[in-house]
Order: structure tokens, then sequence, then C-alpha cells
């Protein structure tokens, strides 16, 4: 591998986090292709993320045992009224991760999170405007404590003990030539985050958007919120963001995935091939042993300052 970048950052913030003032923005979901107003709101300690639906009055927690469907997207479903859903969650979660903002209410009056310009940057964006608070209890971290893997056909994915925050491997394979094989490693950090994952925007294959569409789905997407793949050729008049937009959204969409479990994450990821099903099946498969975890404060799981680090192939 080559592109080593080497970036000394802020330490993990040890205590929880919320936003300092409320945010809101105005978009079109991805799939569905509603109107949708999305606002970030301050909350107590203590009490995570969770998704509202105002147009129902409903509050679903993050929860990785309510992600209902992983088809292209991830959704997350009330456990007792079912019709209350949320979908293509991913990106609002990867940039509060990322962001390590613990207690938050997402609000949205529809069914799916605006895809903005496809990426976590716009949320970001609105993180940032909004500004975060420090609050009065410490920070819980899921630390890992022995490996869990799961499998699908040549696709894979597995959480391993270590590290001071998430550490990432990832790798993709798609035979379409403009994509091609790509691999991506990096040190979940705030900087590395930023720098290396949040403007990685959504990509389709110009031959799936036509089935896609007829199956209700990717009726919002756009050259202005996804790259479009055509063989060899990128579609988008502004052509790529990075040269390896492609895995650096894969690995972002995985870090709004795990962020599912309720808490960071302090271990190894490592996958090849995974999307958000394949994910979610990690997260599970964790959260059911006992054994392979436990929750604890950043002090209790021996926090340091970590260093970012990426490469890529």
């Amino acid at each position: 591998m080559d592109g080593m970048t080497e970036i000394t950052v802020d330490s993990a913030l040890p205590q929880q986090h919320t936003l300092k003032s409320a945010i809101s923005c105005v978009g079109i979901g991805l799939h569905g292709g509603q109107r949708i107003t999305l606002s970030l709101l301050p909350a107590p300690v203590d009490s995570g993320i969770v998704f509202r639906r105002t147009d129902l009055d409903l509050d679903i927690p993050v929860d990785a045992l309510l992600v209902t469907d992983t088809r292209l997207c991830t959704q997350i479903t009330h456990p007792i009224h079912q019709h209350a859903s949320v979908r293509t969650v991913e990106h609002v979660m990867a940039a509060l991760a990322g962001l390590r903002i613990d207690n938050v209410i997402v609000a949205v009056d529809g069914p799916e999170i605006p895809v903005l310009d496809g990426s976590a940057a716009p949320f970001v964006f609105l993180i940032d405007c909004a500004g975060r608070v420090s609050q009065s209890a410490p920070r819980q971290v899921i630390e890992v404590l022995r490996p869990i893997r799961v499998t699908l056909g040549e696709a894979f994915a597995e959480l391993r003990p270590g590290g001071a925050c998430l550490d990432m491997v990832l790798s993709i394979d798609f035979p379409a030539a403009a994509i091609g094989r790509q691999a991506l490693s990096l040190s979940l950090t705030e900087q590395g985050f930023r720098a290396s994952l949040s403007t990685a925007r959504t990509f389709a294959m110009l031959a799936e958007i036509e089935a896609l569409q007829a199956a209700g789905l990717a009726r919002g997407g756009s050259l202005e919120n996804a790259v479009v793949v055509d063989g060899a050729r990128i579609l988008n008049p502004a052509g790529l963001r990075s040269p390896d937009e492609f895995v650096r959204h894969k690995m972002l969409d995985a870090v709004g995935d795990l962020a599912m479990a309720g808490a960071p994450i302090h271990g190894r990821f490592i996958a090849s091939r995974t999307g958000h099903a394949l994910n979610n099946r990690l997260l599970r498969a964790l959260l059911a042993d006992g054994k392979a975890w436990r929750r604890v404060s950043l002090e209790q799981a021996g926090w340091s300052q970590p260093h970012f680090t990426a490469q890529a192939a």
C-alpha cells in the first residue's frame, strides 16, 4: 500500500457530549424521493442517539436489534409500532460517531434521512454549526474482548480486541473498471474521520439504477448526491473527490452501521466486501456473546491519545 498519512490529533473526549444548540436542514430522501426536514437537537446525559418521527410523534432509540432492513441502506424501526421506521440512517450516524456526539435527537418529518450530497460532510457541517458541549458523565465505550467474525460467500467482517479507538481495515472488489479493487486502513479518530471519510459519497452502477427505481428505491438519486459508474466511466461531471472514494464510502457506511451498537466500539474492525447487512450481523453476533465485549468508561478501557494513520491502495 502507498499514500500513507500520519497526523497527530487531539485525544478522544473522555466526557459525554451533546450539541450546544439545535440545527435543521431540508433535503430529499435518496430512496423515497420525499422532501424531508431534519433537525439535530441537544439531549440529556445517557440518553444516547434517538430518531424521532415528528409526523408520528414516536421515538426510536439506536439499537442494533432494531435494524430491520439493510437493502442499500440501514433502516431502524420502532420496537412496538412497526409502521414507524427511519431509513438511510448510516451517514448521519457516521457523522455523530466520527465527531463524538453521544446524546442527540435526530428528528425527521418523514421515513428517511435526507441524502444531501450523498456523504457525511453536510452532517459534519451541521454539527460544527450547532457546536458541541461537554456533559457531566463519562463517555461509555464497548471494548471488544475476543474475536467475532461473520461471513457471506466471499465477504466477511470481524471485530478483534485491540486499539485505542476503532482501528479499521476494509477492502472492496467490484467488476466495474472504474472501481476494481481498493483497500483502506485507518484509526477512527475525529481527525481521521473528517479528513479521510466524511466527504466520500454513495455510489451506484448505471445498469442497476433502473431496477432500483422499479423496486421503489433510489427515487431521489441524482448526480448531485451519488457517484454513478458505467464500466470504466464516472458519469459525474466533476469526477471523484479522491481516487479511492468508493472504499472510503464503504468504510463511512461501516462507521455508521457499527455506531448502531449504541456506544463507540474499541477494537479492530477487519472486513472485505462487506455491506450494511453483514455489518449489522457482526454487531448482533458481538452483542449476543456476553464474553466478547464489555461496556466501560474510556478510563477503564485504558484510554490514551491515539495518532491518526491512513493507508490506501
